[in-house]
């Protein structure tokens, strides 16, 4: 099977020196790509694969807007009803070989929070509707601006290798799909939830690193040696003797190996027990607030992620339907018409990319009660009925 490079179509190899990261795009000529300014690497190591709370609100959003299918909507004798099948959908439940439909799309929102932008690659031969769907990296990915304002083209990149996905002058389609959100400073590309809360990240980090250390040292710094007036040189070692204690300490003293090991003094050394009280080393209040702001940025209630001190919602059953409603349904909503759009030029058809409704937890109670109040409309016709159900019309048999 040919690999996914040789599939990458009639793209031509771009020399690794023409690669220039870090630019502003307002600096940038036309036909130079423009890089991301913020570190993407950074955003992923520190904030997803190092923060708990960032993680699990990342994987939370993520993870619950993979799981909800795809639907197709055709308009028919002027209303729309879901199509069973068609080509789009076989695409969206499998796009490529190594990946089904719930693992892209994961993948691809994971991107999103993580970079504030996502690139979805679509596959196959030229005129012809795609074959396969690839979500690439967001920091492989520069864009080449043009002089009308919109891209010129994409330009992916690994290692030494590069490849230009073009994009049509006129009406701006292209193979690749950008997904970003707003960015308020930036021409191209979109503002990572992950910026927005990198200074709570920080904290929330150090203060694990803090926490870490004094588990480490006994929940306490260990103390103070002190050295006698008497005996020193009017209450100090000299170089030598400074430098021997501290090599002592660093070889026979630290480390779990020798925790609780008496320690010997001599020459009129002193030890000194040091604590901090819990209102001193007042650290948990601080790690609890920037749990707080990361989750809030991610659209996440805090309440779903264990965190303190957060009673915004009445239950967690209340809590997840705000991250639903305020979050996920938000997000799907957005990949739906942006996938709409994208996509439907290419199957030569009139139709609607929408999530399954059916499938979104927080849904069945609104569900039943909608069916309730229509049940009881004795003024509609079975069939309004059924059309305000979204059912289909009935067919004598």
């Amino acid at each position: 099977m040919p690999s996914w490079w040789d599939r990458l179509g009639r793209a031509a190899p771009i020399p690794a020196k023409s690669f220039h990261s870090h630019a502003h795009a307002f600096m940038i000529p036309a036909g130079q790509p423009v890089w991301m300014r913020r570190d993407y690497s950074k955003f992923a190591d520190e904030g997803f694969r190092r923060n708990v709370i960032a993680y699990r609100a990342i994987s939370m959003v993520a993870s619950g807007a993979a799981q909800v299918n795809w639907k197709v909507k055709q308009r028919k004798a002027r209303r729309e009803v879901v199509v069973d099948s068609h080509p789009i959908l076989q695409l969206l439940k499998r796009p490529n070989p190594r990946q089904g439909g719930s693992e892209l799309f994961e993948t691809l929102y994971i991107h999103h929070l993580i970079a504030g932008n996502a690139f979805v690659h679509a596959i196959g031969p030229k005129g012809e509707a795609p074959t396969e769907l690839h979500v690439l990296r967001p920091d492989r990915v520069a864009i080449i601006p043009s002089a009308n304002g919109i891209p010129k083209a994409y330009r992916y990149m690994v290692a030494s290798k590069g490849y230009d996905i073009a994009v049509d002058a006129i009406s701006g389609m292209s193979r690749l799909l950008h997904l970003k959100h707003i960015h308020p400073l930036d021409d191209w590309y979109g503002l990572s939830p992950m910026e927005a809360a990198a200074y709570s990240i920080d904290q929330h980090n150090q203060c694990a690193a803090w926490n870490q250390a004094l588990l480490q040292h006994g929940a306490r710094p260990t103390g103070a040696l002190m050295v006698k007036a008497e005996h020193g040189q009017g209450g100090q070692l000299s170089e030598v003797q400074y430098t021997r204690l501290k090599q002592q300490l660093d070889d026979q003293f630290s480390g779990a190996e020798n925790a609780g090991r008496p320690l010997l003094l001599e020459g009129g050394l002193e030890w000194k027990e040091m604590s901090h009280s819990p209102r001193e080393m007042d650290f948990i209040s601080i790690k609890h607030s920037s749990a707080r702001d990361i989750a809030l940025a991610f659209g996440v209630p805090p309440q779903l992620l264990g965190i303190p001190g957060d009673n915004t919602y009445a239950n967690l059953k209340e809590a997840r339907a705000a991250l639903w409603e305020q979050t996920i349904i938000p997000l799907l909503k957005y990949t739906a018409d942006e996938l709409s759009n994208w996509l439907a030029p290419m199957f030569d058809g009139s139709f609607r990319i929408t999530y399954d409704a059916d499938e979104i937890p927080t849904n069945s109670e609104k569900r039943d009660a909608l069916w309730e109040r229509v049940s009881a409309a004795a003024f509609l016709s079975d069939a309004e009925k059924r059309s305000l159900l979204g059912l289909a019309e009935m067919t004598e048999a």
